[in-house]
C-alpha cells in the first residue's frame, strides 16, 4: 500500500496569477485569503492575482504569498480528493515551506503560522538590506567540489553551502563579492553551470544574524502543539514531536544549510513512494526525480 507524504515550497516559486483560479471556484479559499488580508494588515490576494511582480518578488511579500497560497492549494486538493489529504502520514517544507507544513500537522493555528511567516520575511529583509549579498546555484558539482569552490573564492568574506537539494544542485550563499568570484570560478571546478538566484540576500548563513533572534522573539509568543503527522526537519532531515525542539529548531533554521535532499531520502527511506507537491511550482517534484526517478510526485496547480 502507497505511503503519502505532502511536500511544500519555499520562496522563489511565487508567480503573478498564483491562486485567483482557486479563489474563484473554492469559498474556502477566498475566505482563507480574506483571513489573511485580516492578520497581514494589506490585500493579499491583489497582491498574489495582480501583482506587480517586484512587490511580489520581495521576501516580505513573498513569503506570506507562498504559505496562504499553498494552503489554498492543499484547500483544493481537500475538496477535490480528501482521501489524499486524509491519507498523508509525513509533510515537509523547503525552507519558508517547513512553516506551511507545520500548519497542516496541526503544530500551529493558520493565524499564528501566518503572522510568524510575516515576521519571518521582515527580518530577513532587513537583514538582506544591512549587508550586500546573495546565492548562487551549482549545478554538476558534489559538495565537497562546493566546498572547495566556496573556500577558494571566499577570500575573508562569508560563502557556504545553504541548500542541498538534490545530486548535482547545490546553492551556496555569502555576501555579494564572494558569490559573484564563486560564480565565475565555478567551471573551472568542474561546473556545468553557476546561476545567481533572484534573492533579497544570503539566507541561510550568518548574514541572516540578526533575523534569527527575531524569528525566536516571534516563536516565543507561538501556542504549539505536537504534530500530528512526522514533519522532517530542513536542519538535522529528521522529525521532531516537541514544540520547544520545534522552536529551536526553526530558529536554527535561519542559519544553517536547507537538508531537503538528505529529508527526501529520510521518507523514501521510510517507505513513502507518493509525494504531493502542495503550492506554486513545480521545483520540488523535479528535486524528487532528481534523487529517485522511479517515485511518483503530483504536483497541485495554483
Amino acid at each position: 500500500m502507497s505511503r503519502i507524504a505532502f511536500l511544500f515550497p519555499g520562496q522563489g516559486a511565487q508567480t503573478v496569477g498564483m491562486g485567483r483560479r482557486l479563489a474563484e471556484s473554492l469559498p474556502s479559499v477566498r475566505s482563507l485569503y480574506d483571513r489573511a488580508a485580516d492578520v497581514l494588515g494589506y490585500d493579499l490576494a491583489k497582491l498574489c492575482f495582480e501583482g506587480p511582480a517586484e512587490d511580489l518578488d520581495s521576501t516580505v511579500y513573498s513569503q506570506p504569498a507562498i504559505f496562504v497560497t499553498s494552503l489554498a492549494a492543499l484547500e483544493w486538493l481537500r475538496s477535490e480528493s480528501p482521501e489524499v489529504v486524509l491519507g498523508c502520514e509525513a509533510t515537509a517544507g523547503l525552507s519558508l515551506g517547513e512553516y506551511t507544513a507545520m500548519v497542516f500537522a496541526g503544530v500551529m493555528e493558520f493565524e499564528a503560522g501566518l503572522t510568524l511567516v510575516q515576521r519571518r520575511g521582515a527580518a530577513m529583509q532587513e537583514a538582506s538590506d544591512a549587508t550586500p549579498s546573495g546565492m548562487v546555484s551549482i549545478l554538476g558539482l558534489e559538495t565537497v567540489e562546493v566546498e572547495a569552490l566556496c573556500e577558494k573564492a571566499r577570500q575573508g568574506e562569508t560563502l557556504k553551502i545553504a541548500n542541498l537539494l538534490c545530486p548535482g544542485n547545490i546553492v551556496i550563499s555569502g555576501s555579494q563579492g564572494a558569490c559573484e568570484r564563486a560564480a565565475e570560478m565555478a567551471q573551472s571546478f568542474g561546473a556545468m553551470k553557476a546561476m545567481p538566484l533572484a534573492v533579497a540576500g544570503a539566507f541561510h548563513t550568518e548574514i541572516m544574524r540578526p533575523a534569527d533572534r527575531r524569528c525566536a522573539e516571534a516563536l516565543a509568543d507561538v501556542s504549539m502543539q505536537k504534530p500530528r503527522i512526522p514533519v522532517i526537519s530542513n536542519v538535522d532531515a529528521l522529525p521532531h514531536d516537541d514544540p520547544e525542539e520545534i522552536r529551536q529548531i526553526l530558529v536554527r533554521q535561519i542559519l544553517q544549510p536547507v537538508r531537503w535532499e538528505d529529508s527526501m531520502r529520510y521518507l523514501l527511506g521510510q517507505g513513502f513512494d507518493q509525494f504531493y507537491e502542495v503550492g506554486p511550482g513545480r521545483v520540488l517534484r523535479g528535486l524528487l526525480r532528481r534523487i529517485d526517478r522511479k517515485v511518483e510526485c503530483q504536483c497541485v496547480e495554483v
